[in-house]
């Protein structure tokens, strides 16, 4: 399968994501529409999980926790550095997650952690579906 539409699959299923998390918390907040959102930058943010795919050779056979790790590490680093290059464009980062005590500068969550996690071990079980 080429890599526009490796790219492709990944934005959906990033936002797809987006809109069953941000629904799922819209429930816990009492939101009875179960409101789930996600923003137009956030289709090539996901879909650029092609250039993870590299890694996902690289790291095949090691453990699980190293795999997941290493995966959680590179969704902040391109959380942090596409919302400061978006806030720099535009001045705003449209998921601004504000100056909780958990945030870095608005740009990632600390809590979000297990979440990068497991979506970055899910983009490899979507990836080595399609070539094996």
């Amino acid at each position: 399968m080429n890599m526009v539409l490796r790219f492709l699959i990944y934005g959906m299923i990033g936002w797809s994501i987006e809109i069953l998390y941000t629904g799922v918390e819209a429930f816990f907040k009492k939101d009875i529409c179960l409101t789930g959102k996600t923003y137009l930058w956030m289709f090539p943010l996901y879909g650029s999980v092609v250039f993870l795919e590299p890694l996902f050779w690289l790291l095949r056979g090691q453990n699980p926790l190293i795999r997941g790790g290493v995966y959680m590490c590179c969704i902040f680093a391109a959380e942090y550095l596409s919302g400061t290059v978006i806030r720099r464009i535009t001045g705003v980062c449209p998921w601004d997650y504000g100056g909780g005590r958990l945030s870095v500068e608005g740009l990632i969550r600390w809590d979000f952690a297990p979440c990068w996690f497991a979506v970055g071990l899910l983009y490899e079980a979507v990836f080595f579906q399609f070539t094996l």
